[in-house]
């Protein structure tokens, strides 16, 4: 019996979106994963403190965050699909080898700090249940070594996944706290601020701990090893978008969570850990082990991705060979870099009494003079059609990413400069 051709088109149409779906989940990764480590522990700790601290007021911030993070992830996408080259092998070959230095030293000192701050996110986690941190902190960091140095591209790739996925957590946690939803969109939709220089460093502190330098070259780095062309970016972009939104939803049941708990009662927290514990008396012992259980996840994320992230810039910027799946006599100073940049910081973050809020301050003054840094060089380069041939942003686009990223040099301007002015 003959099929008709509407039975025909449907039959084909299925083909065709069974197709398209199995190609999206092919190339599933760069943009969840880039885009949720930016939720590091400093992220969570800072999202927090906002809303023990400011309640539902700050949430409108998230709007602007978000389409923020998603073009300049989006860019460095583009560049990697495009080019086949990490940010750092571009910024040398279109700029000179001082200027190339410079951001790679200014990156090392960031991300050395930033990694040191993961780990400790990760023995504060484990103080909840107890647990010293020369007892916790050492077997996680030889485990994330583990990872990322014996492990195949594949097999980090699903760690890496697997890890994003348990930020289902502070969903779970922001609707166990019961918050006021009225409340929370008004907080959403209209735009409140203080005149005091808390608030603002608190305002800035928020842009500054989702979009971060590291980010950029991580993304970039992440689609070249993961070879997705051109042809098949769009799917990648889709994915960027959906990973930004992802990442700021998840900032907004931190919010939720905290604001419905402790802003209500007047507990002020300094860190994640803090509100964890604050939680429990609050929104109940789910909630709170669930907030651990989150900051854990999140620091042993971040504490594999800003190594993978130096080793690619570094190794990048000078010429060495990189990637996850080179062995150790073939990408020599990739695996060392990579090595260096767990155990070291893993050891620091044990020490005992170590000033770590002072180290994260530093690792956040660093990122804060290099991200402008950054956002120009990638500016520049995706808009030379010598590199990007017809990918060059377009002029609607080009006007809100120079727009938004304007924004953010004034922003980082003003926060290193803040102590000198309030």
């Amino acid at each position: 019996m003959a099929r008709s051709p509407r039975s025909v088109g449907r039959r084909l149409a299925g083909r065709i979106g069974r197709s398209r779906l199995a190609i999206f989940l092919a190339i599933l990764g760069p943009g969840l994963i880039s885009a949720a480590s930016d939720n590091d522990a400093g992220g969570i700790t800072t999202w927090s403190v906002i809303g023990a601290r400011y309640g539902y007021s700050l949430l409108w911030l998230l709007l602007l965050i978000t389409p923020i993070l998603a073009v300049t992830q989006e860019m460095g996408a583009r560049m990697g699909a495009v080019t086949g080259k990490g940010l750092a092998a571009l910024i040398r070959e279109k700029f000179s080898l001082k200027l190339t230095a410079f951001a790679m030293l200014a990156l090392l000192v960031a991300n050395f700090g930033t990694t040191v701050a993961e780990f400790s996110g990760v023995a504060a986690a484990f103080s909840l249940a107890h647990i010293p941190p020369w007892l916790a902190v050492p077997p996680v960091a030889v485990g994330v070594w583990l990872l990322v140095t014996r492990g195949n591209y594949r097999k980090v790739e699903r760690v890496f996944l697997a890890l994003t996925a348990v930020y289902v957590a502070y969903f779970v946690a922001g609707m166990l706290a019961k918050p006021d939803w009225g409340a929370a969109v008004h907080g959403t939709i209209v735009p409140k601020a203080q005149m005091n220089s808390l608030w603002l460093l608190t305002a800035i502190a928020a842009i500054g701990t989702t979009i971060t330098p590291w980010g950029q070259f991580f993304i970039q780095a992440y689609i070249v090893d993961k070879r997705i062309s051109i042809t098949r970016y769009v799917y990648t972009k889709v994915e960027v978008f959906i990973g930004a939104v992802f990442t700021d939803a998840i900032d907004l049941f931190i919010v939720l969570a905290c604001a419905a708990t402790l802003y209500k009662t007047g507990i002020v927290v300094e860190t994640a850990q803090d509100a964890a514990r604050a939680l429990a008396p609050l929104a109940g012992r789910a909630a709170s082990l669930l907030f651990g259980f989150g900051l854990l996840n999140v620091s042993i994320l971040g504490a594999s991705i800003l190594p993978l992230t130096t080793a690619y810039a570094v190794c990048e910027a000078f010429g060495f060979e990189s990637g996850l799946d080179k062995k150790w006599d073939e990408a020599p100073v990739f695996n060392g870099l990579l090595s260096a940049f767990i155990l070291v910081p893993a050891l620091v973050a044990i020490i005992p009494h170590l000033p770590l809020v002072q180290v994260m301050l530093l690792s956040q003054d660093v990122n804060g003079i290099l991200l402008p840094i950054i956002l120009i060089y990638v500016l520049k380069i995706i808009n030379d059609p010598k590199i990007m041939g017809e990918h060059v942003n377009g002029r609607i686009y080009n006007t809100i990413a120079w727009t938004f990223s304007v924004a953010l040099i004034g922003l980082s301007v003003t926060l290193v400069a803040s102590p000198f002015i309030f």
